[in-house]
């Protein structure tokens, strides 16, 4: 009996259950477990050597786990692994391209590879969606970095994939290409299922509702993105000051978690108690004879909650 696979009666297109990858006595990915509905656009963040890239290998099928499992769709990657490369765009951090090939015969040969109708109406498309036009006449390697990205895109893209799992996608992209690429991502979240891992934290911000972040292996948190500000403790005050001010005094207020120089008068100050903290640089002013212009609370960002879920307590 001929079984079809399909995402658009399912809730979860990715599922992932206690999944596990060891190398010797170092567990990369130790156990995680979460789930992404169909059109979401979810986050995957953590350090360098976190476990994200693992995971999303496991997930796609080019790597076994040692434990767990991993559903794309309803499907086990474990046991069904051609249909769930059917079903997911995968843009790995590598991008492997091949370097002599043109960018349009190397999107011909992918849209082979998956037995992709129309091949040559659905090239055209993925090339003008990912701003490809310009450079499609090229061999790939005659591409810059930023554009060889963009062919990994579009061949992740190319035979129209439920779920898209990208691993750095803007990787070596210029600020004006980064949104340009942010847009194509949004703009896919709409039909697809988009799981994708940035260092540029602001970009997750701007894109996602919701962050999975993992550290050392362990799942850390999985929230929405607001949600996840609101429930870690420390917050910011930024002061400003007339004068210079020698940022070590501000650093080593009891209440300062850290201090960050924006200035020579301007400083940014991360702390748990922001009644104190005031307090304190008031203090600090009428002592040391200093003009504060201003003194703002600050709520959370993403980046004080990933530095709070992944910096090592010292």
């Amino acid at each position: 009996m001929l079984k079809l696979y399909l995402c658009l009666n399912l809730t979860m297109s990715i599922e992932v259950n206690n999944l596990l990858k060891q190398y010797g006595e170092q567990k990369a990915v130790n156990n995680v477990s979460f789930s992404v509905n169909k059109g979401e656009i979810v986050g995957f963040l953590g350090p360098n050597g976190a476990g994200k890239s693992t995971t999303m290998k496991m997930i796609t099928g080019y790597l076994q786990p040692d434990a767990g499992e991993a559903k794309v769709c309803g499907i086990s990657v474990e046991k069904n692994a051609l249909q769930v490369k059917q079903k997911i765009g995968y843009l790995p951090e590598s991008n492997p391209l091949y370097y002599d090939m043109y960018v349009k015969e190397y999107l011909k040969f992918i849209a082979g590879i998956h037995q992709v109708k129309n091949a040559k109406a659905k090239i055209n498309n993925v090339i003008e969606l990912t701003g490809l036009t310009v450079e499609s006449k090229k061999k790939v390697g005659q591409l810059s970095k930023g554009y060889k990205q963009r062919v990994g895109l579009a061949a992740a893209l190319l035979h129209e994939p439920e779920v898209l799992i990208l691993d750095e996608p803007t990787t070596g992209l210029d600020p004006n290409q980064i949104i340009e690429i942010r847009n194509v991502i949004k703009e896919q979240g709409k039909n697809k299922t988009v799981l994708f891992s940035s260092h540029i934290l602001q970009e997750v911000q701007a894109i996602c509702n919701r962050v999975i972040i993992i550290n050392k292996g362990i799942l850390v948190a999985d929230s929405n993105v607001e949600q996840l500000k609101m429930n870690t403790k420390s917050n910011s005050v930024a002061v400003t000051f007339s004068t210079a001010v020698d940022g070590q005094k501000l650093s080593g207020l009891p209440a300062a978690i850290s201090s960050e120089k924006i200035s020579d008068h301007a400083f940014r100050i991360t702390t748990e108690d922001v009644n104190e903290l005031r307090r304190q640089l008031l203090e600090l002013a009428v002592s040391e004879k200093l003009d504060i212009v201003s003194l703002q609370t600050e709520g959370n960002n993403l980046e004080d909650v990933f530095r709070n879920l992944t910096t090592p307590i010292s």
